[in-house]
């Protein structure tokens, strides 16, 4: 028999079984629906108890046709066979038969995990892992993986040549794709790690760590839900982009109530994806900013009065910069926060001016109170007052650093006079471009350093509402969904998550780790990166310090992840061919597959350079089905786009900070030779090297940028 005509009836096998598993999907999607409508029925009892036995039975009918109403693209994806005779199907939901036996196992359930982690040399009762690859609710192939030979029994076939293998060289299409059918057993190790305390992974480029991540936040929200969806997981990347790569994958397993943001995005009303050169990044990322920072939250008002004059009941009460001075500096001792003594700052200025008052021996001088307000009733006295200590914001604070004399003052005996040249001009756009990535961290610091003005309480908004004295007429189960709605909908600047996952963690400054770790004082964190592909170039221990403080006391798991999933074995020992000129001894991950299709290095006149990245492009495009990534340095993105504009979506033009995390099929890599410009430069070179899984080809104008072997 041919091994097309075995796949085929092993196909028309497994078949079988996903029709049964869809035709009771529907069973139970219509038991849910008559459930709800009889659910409302009760109401005709009468009697109190009917009316809350309803309500509780609509609530959860309606919120088990919501889960069945999703859909998921492969619902079953795996098969075990055991020794001891049983048969699981594994897929992204759990379901049962009407007799309560399992059709599918939850792939996060305990039954479930032998999927993942049997291996040949222990296959924990496991005698063939059978992948079942489907388009909705069409199988359209499998894999299987032969996991105890001796123990087969005659007439089992196996089929195909591995399930990863097989999985690796699919297109990745513009999002990142789960990793749920074909997750490994060091990656499964991370992601059942224990909820509490932190889990570490670390891993070189293609290992996983990205989606081990995220499907741990899935587990943990199935392993724990009431904890975990409850108080909430914060999902941080290094980027906007790298955000919207990865943004499908939760969903796609059944969760959609993680939050995920950028390190531009952490702190309300920014979104910033501008970066500043490496040198300013690592002085801006320096705790030594805090200091900076203090001294400029507590300085003058740039253009604030210098003096006050009111002419009172026909005497002068007169306040001279030396006493403004004393005042201001008196009220905000060290870690007084601005914003919360503003207060007291008007009672001194009121306090100084009664004393002025009293020693003139005015005649009829009312009470002090009184005088206040009569004082606080003058027009022109609240606008003294709101020009000499305004309601600060984070940044309009920052913009006072975009001043060189201000600058100057703040960091002098703090920052080096080289690292004060340096930042010297980096703020001057905050205005019109708003904040760097990296002042994102300081705007939060700055939150920090000053406190926030109190706000007025908002009314909650009742979502029953219609108009003035017309509400909805609604069930107490419609109440109590609203309830929980609500519930889940955090402020803007929720600090109280359950859990945190910190992805590309390398990247992230000692400024950035006190931001996240003013989020995650309640929390329990997934900590994923590789020190290898760092863009930080300042102090290492400084580094250190600042995340251990964040982490806090909390025990650590460390999993290391040591096989690489994404590049063939051609491409990936060309990214280590370049790490290698800086960190010889550095542990590398083994590439498992090889495509027998070497890199391509192309070199371009000055001239002729837009038009060879374009028609490299438009070869790739012609070459792999999925995504090419056109990766060039951080200055030139504007440039190159340009050259590649007009060409179809799936082309993608980042720069190489932004590729990190990423996944391409293809990879145009533009001027490698002005990336690699120092140590952190080559370790950029090397993320971007590393972002292709079939092709991969350099293109500059100065040869020679390759280490020889």
């Amino acid at each position: 028999m041919s091994d097309t005509t075995v796949l085929q009836q092993e196909i028309a096998v497994e078949q079988q079984h996903v029709d049964r598993v869809y035709t009771r999907l529907a069973e139970l999607r219509k038991n849910a629906s008559r459930a709800e409508k009889e659910g409302y029925q009760l109401a005709g009892v009468g009697t109190f108890g009917a009316l809350v036995e309803r309500d509780a039975m609509v609530f959860h009918a309606a919120r088990r046709r919501h889960a069945l109403d999703t859909e998921y693209e492969g619902l079953v994806f795996g098969r075990l066979d055991q020794l001891d005779g049983a048969t699981h199907y594994v897929g992204r939901m759990g379901i049962r038969d009407d007799g309560s036996k399992p059709l599918v196992v939850d792939w996060r359930a305990p039954a479930a995990a032998a999927f993942y982690r049997a291996t040949p040399a222990e296959p924990l009762g496991v005698i063939r892992r059978r992948m079942i690859q489907s388009s909705r609710e069409k199988v359209t192939g499998i894999e299987d993986d032969l996991l105890d030979p001796e123990a087969a029994p005659e007439g089992m076939r196996v089929v195909g040549d591995g399930a990863l293998l097989a999985s690796l060289a699919k297109a990745t299409g513009r999002g990142m794709r789960d990793i749920v059918s074909t997750i490994q057993r060091e990656q499964d190790d991370a992601i059942r790690s224990p909820a509490g305390g932190v889990t570490i992974v670390t891993g070189g480029p293609g290992t996983g760590k990205t989606a081990v991540a995220l499907h741990r936040a899935a587990y943990l929200l199935y392993s724990d839900r009431s904890r975990f969806a409850g108080g909430g997981i914060l999902v941080i990347g290094p980027s906007g982009v790298f955000v919207e790569y990865i943004a499908t994958v939760l969903p796609s397993l059944g969760e959609d109530t993680a939050t995920l943001r950028s390190l531009g995005s952490m702190v309300p009303a920014w979104d910033s994806s501008r970066v500043d050169t490496g040198e300013v990044a690592s002085i801006k990322g320096s705790l030594r900013m805090r200091r900076v920072l203090e001294r400029a939250s507590h300085d003058t008002v740039p253009g604030a009065p210098t003096e006050l004059k009111l002419l009172y009941r026909g005497t002068l009460l007169r306040l001279t910069a030396q006493d403004l001075e004393q005042i201001r500096r008196r009220v905000l001792q060290r870690g007084a926060r601005r914003n919360e003594v503003r207060g007291h700052g008007f009672d001194r200025v009121f306090d100084v001016l009664w004393a002025q008052a009293r020693e003139a021996k005015l005649s009829g001088l009312p009470e002090k109170k009184e005088f206040e307000s009569e004082l606080a009733d003058r027009n022109d006295f609240r606008e003294f007052l709101k020009a000499w200590w305004p309601r600060f914001t984070p940044m309009r604070v920052l913009r006072w650093l975009a001043d060189p004399r201000r600058l100057r003052a703040y960091a002098n005996g703090v920052l080096s006079r080289d690292e004060i040249t340096a930042l010297q001009g980096s703020f001057d756009a905050l205005e019109t471009e708003g904040p760097t990535i990296a002042d994102v961290a300081l705007l939060d610091e700055l939150d920090e350093l000053m406190g926030r003005p109190r706000k007025p309480q908002k009314r909650s908004k009742n979502p029953f509402h219609v108009r003035d004295g017309v509400q909805e007429v609604s069930t107490f189960a419609d109440r109590q969904a609203a309830a929980r709605t609500q519930g889940l909908q955090r402020e803007d600047d929720y600090r109280e998550y359950a859990h945190i996952v910190v992805d590309e963690s390398q990247d992230v400054s000692p400024m950035q780790w006190r931001m996240v770790g003013r989020r995650g004082a309640y929390a329990s964190w997934t900590i994923v990166g590789d020190p290898a592909q760092t863009a930080w170039s300042g102090d290492p221990e400084e580094l250190d310090r600042a995340r251990e403080r964040a982490l806090g006391t909390r025990k650590r798991n460390s999993y290391a992840l040591t096989t690489n999933y994404r590049n063939s074995s051609e491409i990936f020992e060309v990214a280590a061919r370049v790490i290698r000129t800086i960190m010889p001894d550095l542990p590398l991950p083994s590439a498992v597959r090889s495509t027998g299709v070497a890199p391509a290095d192309v070199v371009a006149t000055v001239a002729g350079l837009p038009e060879t990245v374009r028609e490299l492009t438009e070869k790739q495009l012609a070459e792999v089905d999925g995504t090419i990534g056109v990766i060039m340095p951080v200055p030139r993105q504007a440039e190159v786009a340009g050259w590649v504009a007009g060409l179809p979506e799936r082309v993608q033009v980042v720069t190489a900070l932004e590729a990190k995390g990423m996944e391409y099929d293809a990879v145009v890599l533009v001027e490698p030779a002005q990336i690699a410009t120092d140590p952190a430069g080559v370790r950029t070179l090397y993320v971007a090297l590393s972002r292709a899984t079939q092709r991969l080809t350099t293109v500059g104008t100065k040869p020679g940028w390759l280490p020889k072997d």
